[in-house]
């Protein structure tokens, strides 16, 4: 029984929405579906860094001038966009870093450094995005901390059975991926919270693959940290987000010094800003901030929930087409999943296919996607992963299905 329903929303004029989507690859209609690497940009996010350079290029929090003036409320108002977006309590607690990555470094190099002694513990799980293990790898081998790995079962689903085993009086910090970039698993992150803090643990979650999909509140969560880029939510390049409780980063020492996180310097020593802008050194990227905004404004527009719907509508008939596509493996089958299938063909490798893939329009990821641990878990050098996005419909889906056929007749 196909599982095709009507569209929640206007895909006709979301697509217009998106000036990139006009391009015409080997004179094909672009399919786009690579968006847990980067979403495509609408007009709203390009206007409004585009008037942003135009209209109000200046630096921010420093001059009193009218240009300063303006960038710098444009900015602070992006921080206070942000912070509604996810529900923060304080806008105080929403920081501008140049993404997940970063944003993560930044809790591993800080928080971590401050609290983690010789023997203390850092649980992670195997599902884990480099971005949000190297740095725990680093921050460990210098403190003499162990790491962790919750397992995962064959579907992709966290052992949470094995996680309350794992968490203890020695765990510090359990950094965790709210959804996973290769799975699509949605974790119980909720749970995860209430299990970590039972066991006086602080909670760190990389949400650059949930908010593109589905509403985020910080506050119900009661998370410690949390993290997300721009550049996956429809907005720029070079700008994400940290959130942390108030109390937390008042504590934590400063990531990088200069500009505009100090309140008074001398020869000897300095003194900091509190808050988000103690982590905030030099000049940010405005515009990115600015464009992030845009995007926020453009996805609250449609409506969060609509956009989770549309989401599910989406990964449910492309996995009904995908699994009747003999020789085809789906790794990541939870009950709990966003718009993201990784799979394999018995006949091709995924580096082939996504060739063949492109030349017919089709863009997709192949690779190990930046999750080697997880890759060796599932026993394969690398996975091609189609990922959807809110400007993608069942005519998409469809010609991905059509185009491994294809694939499977090269090789098969």
């Amino acid at each position: 029984m196909s599982t095709k329903t009507e569209p929640l929303i206007d895909i006709s004029k979301v697509r217009a929405d998106f000036p990139i989507l006009s391009e015409r690859p080997y004179g094909k209609r672009l399919i786009y579906l690579d968006s847990a690497a980067t979403a495509q940009k609408p007009h709203a996010v390009i206007d409004a860094v585009g008037r942003y350079y135009s209209e109000a290029n200046a630096n921010v929090n420093r001059a009193s001038h009218f240009l300063a003036a303006k960038a710098t409320d444009a900015y602070e108002t992006a921080r206070s966009t942000v912070s509604c977006f996810i529900n923060a309590p304080s806008v105080e607690e929403i920081v501008f870093t140049r993404g997940t990555t970063e944003s993560i470094n930044l809790v591993a190099q800080t928080f971590g450094r401050a609290n983690l002694r010789e023997g203390d513990e850092i649980v992670l799980s195997q599902m884990e995005h480099h971005a949000n293990l190297v740095p725990w790898q680093l921050v460990a081998q210098e403190r003499g901390a162990i790491l962790k790995f919750v397992p995962i079962d064959e579907r992709g689903d966290l052992c949470l059975d094995r996680l309350r085993e794992m968490v203890g009086e020695r765990t510090k910090i359990v950094s965790i991926t709210h959804v996973s970039n290769v799975l699509g698993t949605i974790n119980p992150v909720a749970e995860i919270v209430r299990l970590a803090h039972e066991a006086g643990a602080a909670v760190m979650l990389d949400g650059a693959q949930a908010v593109p999909h589905m509403s985020v509140d910080v506050s119900d969560l009661d998370c410690d940290f949390y993290a997300f880029s721009g550049h996956k939510l429809y907005g720029p390049t070079g700008i994400g987000v940290l959130y942390g409780k108030a109390n937390l980063l008042d504590k934590m020492p400063p990531y990088q010094a200069g500009g505009d996180m100090i309140t008074s310097v001398s020869f000897d020593s300095s003194s900091f800003k509190t808050g988000a802008h103690k982590f905030e050194a030099g000049t940010p990227n405005i515009a990115g901030a600015i464009g992030l905004a845009a995007a926020i404004d453009y996805l609250n527009s449609i409506g969060m929930d609509t956009v989770k719907a549309w989401d599910a509508q989406l990964l449910e008939h492309a996995t009904e087409l995908l699994s009747g596509l003999p020789g085809l493996r789906i790794f990541g089958t939870s009950k709990e999943k966003a718009g993201v299938i990784s799979f394999a063909l018995d006949c091709a490798h995924p580096h082939d296919i996504a060739t063949i893939l492109d030349r017919e329009g089709i863009a997709i990821r192949a690779g190990h996607h930046c999750a080697q641990p997880l890759m060796g878990i599932l026993k394969e050098p690398a996975t091609a992963r189609a990922s959807f996005g809110i400007y993608n419909d069942f005519e998409d889906t469809e010609a991905l299905a059509v185009g491994l056929r294809k694939v499977a007749e090269i090789f098969g």
